[in-house]
């Protein structure tokens, strides 16, 4: 649904549920598409790959089996595979607001241009490199349950420090170059807040404090090799060169549609807290999760003119319960996975 006074690109939209009555699905983290960038092969299947936390609600598992940590969709939404080995992955944590089921808090994932797929939890002290079908793990950087704190434990202090560990890794770009890593090690307040590079074989090669941030929980990497960074608290997307320098800010103001009596306005989870671009040569469009507005905003990649709007906070199709990923595959359909929602909705753009 386009915001009043905008105009298209409209968006139409359609649930695509796990077409596995057998499978609990929890909070949904994050969604991405294999190969989601011009300049490599593009998977003519366009499966996408979502990442499941497993925090059920107690008596769920009466109904079917728990669904595994991370699930492939084909297009219609069928499962195609699943997998996720809880030994090699970071133990389950208890975490509000399901704290009597331990979750595994996967993040990130990123499929590379040979369609491996790389993924992290946070809190995590790593990031680890899998092939597609997730039989076998390649490579990792840092160590399991190993922190980048003053004591090593995710009660530490945070460090930022220059070396191959992390704390709380939020997303993962494969430069398609050159193979060098990008992490953003930032997703939430009392971790890390910067966006480190390592070479392909996992050492570490530098890193930045994107500037203004308490949080950086997203970055991807443009066809022309900006690196987009979300600065969730502060409604902007910061625009840097791969070496870290500050090339501008696309700002993104929002505003609640029912101001508080008090008029003290409080964020719902940020207007910036995802985002991926359309498949065209130019990648012409950025889909942003705004989560204040429980919609997605669609931006002009160049300009950062706000285009329009989807979506509305509800439970009924084409609504989001605390949408969280977004990707678009090569046809640049939208989907968005919701974390409280547990679903998948899947949208197409249409003029």
């Amino acid at each position: 649904m386009a915001a009043a006074g905008r105009q298209p690109p409209l968006v139409r939209g359609r649930f695509a549920g796990l077409a596995a009555p057998a499978f609990v699905l929890a909070h949904v983290s994050m969604l991405v598409a294999p190969q989601p960038r011009q300049r490599c092969v593009v998977d003519a299947q366009d499966h996408v790959l979502i990442l499941n936390r497993q925090d059920i609600v107690e008596g769920e598992l009466n109904a079917g089996r728990l669904a595994p940590p991370l699930i492939e969709l084909d297009p219609a939404g069928n499962v195609a595979n699943s997998w996720g080995d809880p030994k090699l992955l970071d133990p389950a944590i208890k975490m509000p607001p399901r704290a009597g089921s331990p979750m595994i808090r996967l993040h990130s994932c990123h499929f590379d241009k040979d369609n491996n797929v790389w993924i992290a939890g946070s809190p995590s002290g790593m990031i680890q490199k899998y092939t597609h079908d997730g039989s076998k793990l390649l490579l990792q950087i840092g160590q399991r349950g190993v922190y980048d704190s003053s004591d090593g434990t995710v009660k530490g202090t945070p460090l930022n420090s220059s070396t191959a560990h992390f704390f709380m890794p939020s997303s993962i770009f494969v430069d398609r170059d050159n193979g060098d890593v990008y992490v953003s090690d930032g997703e939430s307040r009392g971790g890390n807040r910067r966006v480190a590079v390592f070479d392909a074989n996992g050492k570490f090669l530098r890193q930045w404090l994107p500037e203004g941030m308490d949080t950086v929980h997203c970055m991807t990497i443009a066809n022309d090799g900006t690196v987009y960074v979300c600065n969730r608290g502060g409604s902007r997307i910061q625009l840097y060169d791969k070496m870290g320098n500050f090339k501008k800010s696309i700002d993104l103001p929002w505003k609640p549609y029912t101001v508080p009596a008090d008029d003290k306005i409080e964020q719902s989870g940020g207007a910036t807290v995802a985002l991926d671009f359309s498949h065209d040569a130019d990648q012409r469009l950025m889909f942003i999760v705004n989560q204040n507005n429980s919609q997605i905003d669609v931006v002009e990649r160049r300009s950062g003119r706000l285009l329009s709007s989807f979506g509305q906070v509800g439970q009924l199709p084409g609504q989001f319960d605390q949408a969280h990923g977004i990707a678009t595959d090569s046809k640049s359909n939208v989907f968005v996975a919701e974390n409280r929602g547990r679903r998948i909705h899947k949208f197409r753009v249409v003029q």
